[in-house]
């Protein structure tokens, strides 16, 4: 199936693609719609649906808007509401900004999912490979050990209203702080780490105004290779680290050159499968209990009452693992 791509100052998602999505009677539909597409991490979420979608018989398609802007959501969930689907799946760049629309898929009946975005009202599930606190502690722990607990870092994210990426970054300054308290964070963080132009821009002025900037956290897939661009720019590869969430075939040079730290993740076509079986689960009338095998997730542990189902698959990114994820189409 070809990529999805909605248009930038569109009023919504190209027609010319509407008659494979449209709701069939005798076939599930599931429409997900991703922060962004035509990048490594989401191009390997859509393989995850459409495979998953062929192996279950479902019709599972991606949407992937031109930039991280939360209006094009919003017209891509429209879109996708006027379609009659039965499942529309989202990971959102703003999940305020989402509510209205979400909730007018679910007041239509159609079952509504997320990923990266535990605190989202308007949904039927939640689902998250990492958990907030444990995926940005880690990454905690790590600067810390690599910076030897001292010296200036950086924190970007992929938007200042994406909840996940400022949960993570909550949870790893609050690590750092606490456990490396010669550590210095320069400004609070930068919402740029879904562009990797303007992540490599920031970071060339953060190190230009702080030449003892030690290293840069980036929450958001092109963060930290844009980071590790500035930084081999201004060779200072060695010197100042880069970790993060990063797709392993777009970082590889980077993480062999030594300019790249590595960090962690989970797999971004894993979550594709999860939305596709999950949803599919959900339209066959199967209620998530506690205890129960999902594939994807294992064993799972559901928060009822916050409509999250969270788990901690973390998988590290370093020199010895990044061949074989990249090998993976990740």
């Amino acid at each position: 199936m070809t990529r999805r791509t909605l248009l930038a100052g569109a009023a919504a998602v190209m027609t010319a693609f509407a008659g494979t999505a449209v709701h069939a009677q005798d076939q599930t539909t599931i429409g997900v719609v991703a922060k962004i597409g035509g990048i490594p991490w989401f191009n390997a979420m859509e393989a995850g649906i459409e495979e998953k979608a062929a192996e279950l018989g479902v019709n599972g398609f991606m949407i992937g808007p031109t930039s991280a802007d939360p209006a094009l959501q919003v017209r891509a969930i429209e879109d996708l509401i006027a379609q009659g689907v039965d499942v529309i799946g989202v990971v959102p760049n703003d999940a305020a900004v989402l509510e209205p629309v979400l909730k007018r898929a679910r007041d239509q009946g159609i079952i509504v999912l997320t990923h990266e975005s535990p605190d989202q009202q308007n949904v039927d599930w939640d689902f998250e490979l990492a958990s907030a606190v444990g995926f940005g502690e880690a990454y905690g722990k790590q600067l810390g050990e690599m910076m030897d607990g001292q010296g200036k870092y950086a924190v970007f994210v992929g938007g200042l209203t994406v909840p996940l990426h400022n949960a993570w970054a909550d949870a790893a300054i609050a690590y750092i702080q606490e456990n490396y308290p010669d550590m210095e964070l320069v400004g609070d963080r930068y919402g740029v780490a879904e562009d990797v132009d303007a992540s490599r821009k920031t970071a060339l002025d953060l190190m230009r105004a702080n030449p003892d900037l030690g290293g840069f956290l980036g929450f958001g897939s092109q963060g930290p290779i844009g980071a590790a661009r500035a930084v081999e720019e201004r060779r200072k590869s060695g010197e100042v680290v880069v970790l993060g969430p990063f797709s392993p075939g777009q970082g590889r040079k980077l993480v062999h050159d030594g300019v790249l730290s590595g960090g962690f993740m989970w797999n971004p076509k894993q979550a594709g499968e999860v939305f596709v079986t999950l949803g599919t689960m959900l339209v066959n009338g199967e209620k998530i209990e506690a205890g129960m095998d999902i594939e994807g997730l294992g064993v799972i542990d559901p928060d009822f009452e916050g409509r999250d189902i969270i788990v901690d698959q973390l998988v590290q990114i370093n020199k010895d693992t990044v061949d074989d994820l990249a090998a993976l189409g990740l």
